[in-house]
């Protein structure tokens, strides 16, 4: 293509990922200048106090220059007037190229980041171009993300609007995957149009039903894949039929139930039986807050399968977490005559020997454990239920050797205490269905959660004394093991000694990741135990420490943590009776928008309104491929956390014709089926995973 010879072809693949021209088609602008409006020098100042400064143009001339330094350290200074005032322009690269081609003679137009540096103006390398009428009404003027070693390669922003001006002219009709009667429904653009408009918009009504076609596309294709995967797994693969409910699910339900279930738990339990007896396997998404009695849906859905001839297993990603899983479970599944074991990394050989022969004569039941499960040593006499928990902290690969431990796929069940926003959930999980557990067990109480500053640390632990006094037990989180010199923040190291002589009648154990597991486990043991009364620590607790007499978390240097994980830490305290307390301390100078987040956490305890906040606030974050649902797909134009509406449309869509024609066969929707392995040809098939 003009303007992309093999140097730039290598550049652009290297630091962009454009190896094609649907590639380049497919570069969005990441915003748009609205070029038709000239500003005056004069005007600077007042667009500065209304916040960042914009990229903006200004008409005039050059007055001088003067060049300084030698050699890489060389760089040309310019005066740039418009009769209103003067800005100071700087370059440095390319200086005898630009000093040669402008004149002080000339009109120009200059386009740019304005900047104020020692109370003056300044702009460094703006486009500049000679003035010409009708420049002044070019309209919006898409901006394309390069990289700084593209810059360094002489490659502008300027060269890629020119190389993609040189692409769209070459354009010609586009067919258009697209149902007609979808294209009808929502009014969309031509595919053709609508790309067409996304880098050279006409109006800003034509960019915006541009972008609304080009995010339904991708969000449709995305959610056609996943409802395909889903579809097909379950036509080809079965499942086991689970239609028994036998004596040790009504034993446990009649006589062993500690307290009764919540409606929440009744209905996902429900919704679990209704899939085990289907027919097809179970692949279904158990989402539920801190304590809302995930772990004994999972217990009774485990019993479900012994009543049917079948032995359950449960995955924990830590070995604390397994071992808390263990304790519950055990006690509990023992009442009922349910063999239980636990295997991990950890297990003596001996005892690994055993586990090892009674899960391949049937005499274990359920089977609790970390990754140790998967290996290839561990064989089940006949394992018909898989429970994951805290699942997006396993590969799919990983995943899939517990899936294959049966000849016919065990029914599974994946579970996470950390909510994941509606929409997150249709595009990661897209292919699992969704239950929720959204109350919380009788007598538990919400936490009481406050902002503190630096400054009250004091009235702090005056606070956690008295609740010491009580019998109770507290938690302080800091966010790092050593002292950093870049970050200025408390460190658990120091934070532990100033513990101990804070509170010297009481006992302080130690914890964080870098300690080897039977050191953590010691130091966890105690605290579980009563024996010591606070705990200091990082987030090594946020998964796995159940202590019901823990009342009080102090998370020190609150404003370095995401909303998501101040809620799972917040999730160790409140687990008893009594009113619990977690105090987020942080430095008193902290920006508005963090403070917002913060004050987020001290009026709600919903996961999921906090999970929406956190991701509106940050982002969908890593949600490629093998590490969530094991689909790959990348995002050009679409936003997870914006566009929730148009997820939704796009996901009904989709299950309507996948409903219709599960394998894409019919005539009407060959398109698609090519649009699909064009867009999905260089992914892994990991349909048959669950």
């Amino acid at each position: 293509m003009h303007g992309v010879g093999p140097k730039r072809a290598e550049l652009l693949a290297a630091e962009l990922g454009i190896r094609s021209y649907y590639d380049l088609l497919y570069h969005f602008p990441f915003r748009y200048i609205d070029r038709s409006k000239i500003h005056k020098i004069n005007e600077l100042r007042n667009l500065d106090e209304s916040g960042d400064m914009p990229y903006l143009q200004l008409k005039g001339r050059f007055a001088a220059f003067a060049t300084h330094g030698e050699g890489a350290k060389r760089r040309l200074n310019a005066l740039f007037y418009d009769g209103t005032g003067s800005i100071d322009i700087v370059w440095f690269n390319k200086v005898k190229i630009i000093q040669e081609s402008l004149r002080t003679d000339t009109e120009y137009i200059i386009f740019g980041k304005p900047a104020l540096y020692n109370s003056r103006y300044s702009m460094t390398h703006p486009e500049v171009d000679a003035y010409k009428p009708g420049m002044d009404s070019q309209g919006l003027t898409g901006v394309y993300n390069i990289t700084e070693k593209m810059r360094n390669r002489s490659f502008t922003a300027r060269t890629m609007k020119q190389i993609m001006q040189n692409l769209l002219a070459t354009l010609r009709h586009i067919d258009d995957p697209l149902p007609r009667e979808i294209i009808a429904r929502y009014r969309f653009l031509p595919l053709h149009d609508a790309l067409i408009n996304i880098h050279v918009p006409t109006t800003v009504q034509m960019l915006q039903r541009a972008q609304f076609r080009l995010k339904y596309d991708e969000l449709f294709f995305l959610q056609l894949n996943l409802l395909r995967y889903s579809k097909s797994r379950s036509i080809k693969l079965g499942g086991l039929r689970f239609t028994c409910v036998g004596e040790y699910f009504n034993n446990f339900y009649h006589n062993v139930l500690p307290f009764p279930l919540t409606g929440a738990q009744k209905r996902v339990i429900k919704e679990i039986r209704a899939d085990m007896g289907s027919g097809r396997q179970m692949n279904r998404l158990l989402q539920g807050d801190v304590g809302s009695g995930k772990t004994l849906v999972a217990l009774m859905t485990m019993l479900l399968a012994i009543d049917n001839g079948y032995q359950a297993c449960i995955m924990a990603p830590t070995e604390i977490l397994a071992q808390q899983h263990y304790e519950t479970i055990n006690s509990l599944a023992s009442q009922v005559g349910v063999k239980v074991a636990l295997l991990t990394g950890s297990t003596p050989k001996k005892e690994r020997d055993a586990i090892h022969n009674g899960l391949l004569n049937g005499e274990i039941g359920i089977t609790v454990g970390t990754h140790a499960l998967i290996e290839d040593t561990v064989t089940f006499a006949r394992l018909g239920m898989a429970v994951i928990d805290e699942q997006h902290r396993f590969g799919v690969a990983q995943r899939a050797k517990l899936w294959r431990k049966n000849t016919i796929p065990p029914h599974v069940l994946v579970m996470t205490a950390t909510p994941i926003p509606r929409t997150l959930a249709m595009t990661v999980y897209g292919d699992l269905d969704v239950s929720i557990i959204d109350e919380l067990p009788p007598g538990r109480k919400p936490v009481q959660t406050v902002l503190r500053y630096d400054n009250h640390r004091q009235q702090i632990y005056r606070f956690i004394g008295s609740q010491l006094k009580e019998g109770r037990q507290a938690y302080i989180v800091y966010p790092l093991i050593q002292e950093s010199e870049k970050l200025d923040l408390r460190n658990l190291e120091e934070g532990y000694e100033t513990i101990q002589e804070t509170f010297p009648d009481y006992h302080v154990c130690f914890v964080h990741g870098k300690m080897k597991p039977s050191e953590k486990e010691h130091q966890m043991q105690l605290f579980v135990e009563g024996k010591a009364q606070i705990m200091v620590a990082t987030t090594v607790i946020e998964v796995g420490v159940n202590v019901p007499n823990a009342s009080v978390m102090l998370i020190e240097n609150a404003e370095r943590f995401g909303l998501s994980q101040l809620h799972q830490l917040r999730g160790r305290v409140g687990r008893g009776a009594d009113r619990s307390y977690c105090i987020l301390m942080s430095h008193v100078k902290i920006s508005g928008a963090t403070r917002h987040r913060l004050e987020v956490m001290t009026q709600t305890t919903d996961g999921f309104v906090i999970a929406e906040e956190d991701m509106r606030l940050r982002g969908p974050g890593d949600m490629e491929g093998t590490q969530q649902s094991g689909i790959s797909f990348n995002l050009h134009i679409a936003d997870i956390a914006k566009d929730g509406q148009i997820i939704q449309a796009a996901r009904n869509d989709a299950m309507n014709i996948i409903d219709d024609d599960p394998t894409l066969s019919k005539p009407q929707n060959i398109k698609l089926a090519q649009q699909l392995r064009f867009l999905y040809s260089h992914s892994q098939d990991w349909s048959r995973i669950s």
